[in-house]
């Protein structure tokens, strides 16, 4: 995993303001003290995963700090948390062109080190509707999920759950859902009320591929900006470019480029 931009897709977006210090935790996190180092989940299900199971999905956790893909995640956190608070925006769509280029384990690794920073909480929402993954990298097969949340069928509590990383939640999608796209469009209070509900959290929701059906295009408007995921030597350009158009060069936070040839050196 690389976070070395395309040069013919990148945007640049300079600009850093403070991160703002009032935290509202709500009712399914309790903050102790005065930070959110000290956060603890009273009605979300905390999970217990195998670090095996991490491992064999490819999930970084951020423990190895010589690791040259952990150092990776870090600088895509930086850089994607600084035009964040630049822009003021707090929900993500995470796509790709195709499938299989890296867009879920990019959202879930994204989330855990935006997690880390300790100046926020991260949400990864499992938008892939008609291939829902997210569960899988956890071993976890959820009772209920973002479906069910949005139907009224249960609580958002009930639905989140905490895979064991502090500040860092995951909302599910158990299995595919009938008329993704038309249901996806109809999400716009349901992301609204996700982006308000916490002052310090980034939503980054998993898109299906953006080139493959619609239910990506339906959902874009919904969110404040999206990460364009792609595949060194298996993205075609004009790919890109296209999928840049139908994001809009304006709301692009950028594009990470999966499984480089290029080492960065070490220090």
């Amino acid at each position: 995993m690389s976070t070395k931009p395309l040069h013919f897709a990148g945007h640049e977006r300079a600009g850093l303001v403070g991160v703002a210090g009032k935290v509202d935790v709500g009712d399914s996190e309790r903050m102790p003290g005065s930070g959110l180092t000290d956060i603890t989940y009273t009605q979300t299900r905390v999970i217990d995963v195998p670090p095996g199971v991490l491992e064999q999905a490819r999930i970084v956790t951020g423990r190895n700090q010589d690791d040259p893909v952990t150092n990776a995640y870090k600088v895509l956190r930086t850089q994607v948390l600084q035009r964040l608070i630049a822009h003021d925006w707090r929900t993500v769509a995470v796509v790709s062109p195709a499938a299989g280029e890296g867009k879920t384990l990019t959202a879930i690794n994204l989330g855990l080190h935006l997690a880390s920073t300790r100046s926020h909480t991260a949400l990864v929402v499992d938008a892939d509707w008609r291939r829902p993954s997210v569960h899988r990298y956890f071993g976890y097969t959820p009772t209920h999920d973002v479906y069910d949340c949005v139907r009224g069928q249960c609580s958002f509590e009930q639905a989140l759950i905490n895979p064991g990383v502090p500040r860092f939640c995951v909302l599910p999608c158990r299995e595919p859902v009938p008329d993704a796209s038309e249901q996806l469009a109809g999400l716009g209070p349901f992301v609204k009320e996700l982006s308000n509900r916490y002052a310090n959290r980034i939503v980054l929701f998993d898109l299906p591929p953006l080139l493959a059906t619609d239910d990506a295009m339906s959902f874009l408007p919904l969110v404040d900006c999206a990460l364009l995921v792609v595949e060194e030597g298996r993205t075609q350009r004009a790919d890109v470019v296209r999928s840049i158009e139908l994001i809009g060069a304006e709301r692009l936070l950028g594009t990470v480029l999966n499984k480089s040839s290029h080492t960065p050196a070490r220090y």
